[in-house]
């Protein structure tokens, strides 16, 4: 016979794991570290500086394989300190990118907000599983991230009382190397060689994904839509997006395709930094009949003037995308 829980057993299991026993040590550095990162990727003059991809990295390769480590092995036997951290890096290579899948699947997508949304939520679900699930063990079974051990032993390699005084210059100067090593490792992660210069430019549908599409449109419909740019130019620049609706036809004697009409109908412009992508929602409002295709160009400062116009002006843009579809008349909706 099945006997339901006890409430008064369990709330003092979480009392024991979450009030009568400290916070260990390694989740509170973790939760520091997350929190330190959300700031580093939100709060202004820091989302541009290399703070943001110094603290930012472990947030991605190694923060959430070590959470999650920590939540499913809570005992010291369970494992030691090298197969943790090994399995840290592995399982966040696994993670994150399920994460990221999973997101693909959403209406939200992969985008920065719903990537550090689900990072956080499932770094801070691990952490206090992994303080509940270590809190409710007995002292000498609980796993101890050895912060002292680790001091102490450096401290003992390097400065131990038995050197002698060219021991201990050598110790400094190995010292003093190893910290301008992972100096200089981190430099050139935070602050990364500019690369190949590019732009971003993509149309989605109503749920924010390469799908969906109007292709049977009615004049005076609104049909929603949204355009993203990401700047990758290693600058700020200001964008202009036209939308234009054309009529174009295709001679497949020759194998050639003619523009018989071209009509601006929006005109938009927006700054962008770089590293950054801006998605924006756009309403698509067919004008009237006689069209076949969308077109969308993307100019990044200079923008041409009127006069040139049909397959010259696209030609004229940085990039260009188009959305082929039918449009009827109001009444035969």
């Amino acid at each position: 016979m099945n006997s339901s829980p006890d409430p008064e057993k369990i709330w003092g299991t979480i009392n024991k794991a979450f009030f009568e026993v400290r916070i260990f040590p390694d989740l509170k550095v973790i939760f520091l570290w997350l929190f330190i990162s959300l700031c580093a990727i939100y709060v202004p003059f820091l989302n541009t500086s290399p703070i943001r991809t110094l603290f930012a990295l472990p947030v991605i390769l190694f923060i959430p394989g070590y959470s999650l480590i920590a939540a499913f092995f809570p005992q010291k036997s369970d494992l030691d300190l090298i197969e943790r951290i090994a399995l840290s890096f592995g399982m966040s290579i696994a993670v994150v990118p399920l994460i990221g899948l999973a997101l693909n699947y959403t209406p939200w997508g992969i985008r920065l907000d719903p990537i550090v949304i689900s990072l956080s939520a499932f770094v801070l679900a691990m952490i206090l599983i992994g303080q509940y699930r270590r809190g409710i063990l007995p002292d000498e079974e609980r796993y101890e991230f050895p912060f002292s051990q680790i001091i102490e032993s450096v401290r003992d390699d390097f400065f131990s009382d038995g050197q002698t005084r060219f021991d201990r210059i050598l110790s400094i100067i190995l010292l003093i190397s190893i910290i301008t090593a992972i100096s200089v490792t981190i430099f050139v992660i935070a602050v990364p060689k500019e690369g190949e210069k590019f732009t971003e430019f993509f149309i989605l549908g109503e749920n924010q994904m390469a799908a969906d599409y109007p292709s049977k449109v009615f004049v005076g419909v609104q049909y929603p839509l949204f355009i993203g740019v990401g700047n990758h130019e290693y600058r700020n620049i200001t964008y202009t997006i036209e939308t234009h609706v054309m009529n174009m036809t295709f001679n497949p004697e020759d194998n050639t395709s003619t523009i018989m009409a071209m009509d601006l109908i929006d005109k938009d412009t927006l700054t962008i930094p770089h590293n950054e992508t801006i998605t924006r929602p756009y309403t698509f409002i067919p004008p009237g009949t006689g069209y076949n295709r969308i077109e969308f160009l993307l100019f990044n400062e200079s923008v041409p003037n009127e006069t040139i116009k049909n397959m010259d002006r696209i030609n004229a843009s940085y990039r260009d995308l188009h959305l082929w579809t039918q449009i009827y008349p109001a009444e035969k909706r």
